[in-house]
């Protein structure tokens, strides 16, 4: 190992919600001067990513997309990287057909988009887009039409890639250099694979959710079909009349498009969710090794950090890879610091018993567990949790998930209340305050002994 540079810090999170913290991360990787590696998994199959699946198989791309775009440096005052952001932040109509033709004038250099971006960057860009765009129409069968419908640029222009190089890292590699993205920042997809992944929950109750896109938002309970299951089985035959990249055979909640879906208002889920597990297409379990180069960011960081966001969507999947757990247990691993939710959301309940802070540290280590094939671990233990987290910052709000500060205590958990702000009635992190209470866990350890608020108000 290079001794020459301070250990990394590694981030699990997904996409929106980490992105909010993008600046607070790189602030400490800065003044640490070391490397910093976000680990993203890619088992979404929900927007517009469900419509790429479905017609070019792969994996779920759009929150790696949506990081890489939000580590573009100066884009507020170079005009050439704005544009490049606005471009592939971009999202098509939801109308179809006004869609396509949107697409069509940014395949040809036509849109207003393409302003401010240099000649050899836009034909660069565009040759991908003039690829992905032959392929979509190579695909064209009377049974399936690929649907323009909100579709992200970004994530054609990453499935282009993709398709080109026969790489994922590549298409991403391609995409970081095209947004000029340090190389001290990198953004790993949890499995390094040309193929989808789906993950399934298993609910308190027993009832089994199949997909990411059914267990963040409301649907029908969906596990394995019986033999006598004669509604799923004439399913199955419908979908396998529609030429697209799903296997035959495959689930049906796998092969659905599911462009539009809302994040407000969700119903609560039956019961808590227990665990989330890996599936092949078909629903059988499997347990997919992680990409080589996050359990080597994993090994050589000093500090791991779960982000805010979805707890069973956003980190767990990365958590269950294979080789993560054991990664994370190193002695050189030296802090895990957890960043709790400052609100309760479809996954962390059901409102009526929603998830505390302790559900969510056993919850991790359950995980990271399971990653070794310890299903029987007992992850109330001080031992155990502290395995793979050591400190939990929290907001303290009435919709936020409760913290027992003794309870974590005695499972070796230290915690640090910080001061948030309010916006728009919710709770939000403040930036420096946060910062502050990451840089006592992480730079100045001491700190935690002498004065748990950190948030210096």
């Amino acid at each position: 190992m290079d001794t020459s540079r301070p250990r990394g810090i590694v981030v699990f999170g997904g996409g929106t919600a980490t992105n909010s913290l993008v600046d607070v991360f790189e602030n400490i990787r800065e003044s640490r001067n070391c490397s910093l590696s976000y680990i993203i998994p890619i088992s979404d199959n929900g927007g517009s990513s469900s419509e790429l699946i479905r017609v070019f198989g792969g994996p779920g791309i759009g929150d790696i997309r949506s990081r890489l775009v939000r580590l573009i440096p100066g884009s507020e005052t170079d005009a050439e990287r704005a544009s490049i952001k606005d471009l592939f932040n971009h999202r098509l109509s939801s109308d179809p057909l006004q869609a396509r033709l949107q697409w069509l004038d940014i395949v040809e250099g036509r849109d207003e988009l393409w302003t401010n971006i240099s000649s050899e960057k836009r034909e660069l860009i565009r040759s991908v887009f003039n690829l992905v765009n032959m392929e979509i129409v190579k695909r064209v069968r009377p049974s399936s039409v690929f649907n323009f419908s909100k579709a992200s640029i970004g994530n054609l222009f990453l499935t282009g890639a993709r398709v080109f190089t026969g790489s994922l890292e590549s298409a991403i590699y391609l995409l970081s250099t095209i947004c000029c993205i340090p190389p001290t920042v990198s953004a790993l997809p949890a499995i390094n694979s040309n193929f989808t992944h789906h993950i399934s929950a298993g609910l308190a109750d027993g009832t089994q959710i199949t997909g990411q896109n059914s267990i963040s938002h409301p649907s029908a309970p969906t596990a394995l079909p019986s033999d006598d299951d004669e509604h799923t089985r004439g399913e199955m035959e419908e979908h396998d009349r529609i030429e697209d990249a799903t296997l035959p055979g495959s689930l049906p909640t796998l092969r659905k498009q599911y462009i539009d879906f809302s994040k407000a208002a969700e119903e609560d889920l039956p019961a808590r969710v227990q665990r989330i597990w890996y599936i092949n297409p078909y629903g059988h379990e499997i347990w997919p090794l992680a990409n080589p180069k996050v359990l080597d960011a994993v090994r050589r960081a000093g500090a791991v950090i779960y982000s805010i966001g979805s707890l069973y969507t956003s980190i767990v999947p990365s958590l269950v890879l294979r080789g993560v757990g054991a990664a994370l247990a190193d002695a050189g691993v030296r802090y895990k610091v957890l960043i709790l939710n400052s609100s309760v959301d479809r996954e962390t309940g059901p409102r009526a018993s929603p998830l505390t802070a302790t559900d969510f540290v056993r919850a991790i280590a359950r995980a990271a567990a399971e990653s070794q094939g310890n299903f029987a671990v007992d992850e109330r233990g001080k031992g155990e949790a502290r395995r793979y987290v050591t400190h939990l910052i929290y907001l303290e709000d009435e919709g936020a998930p409760k913290v027992n500060k003794d309870e974590l205590g005695a499972m070796g958990v230290d915690c640090i209340r910080v001061y948030g702000r309010r916006v728009e009635g919710m709770l939000w992190y403040d930036e420096k305050g946060l910062a502050r209470a990451l840089e006592a866990v992480i730079g100045k350890p001491e700190v935690l002994r002498s004065r748990r608020n950190t948030s210096g108000q």
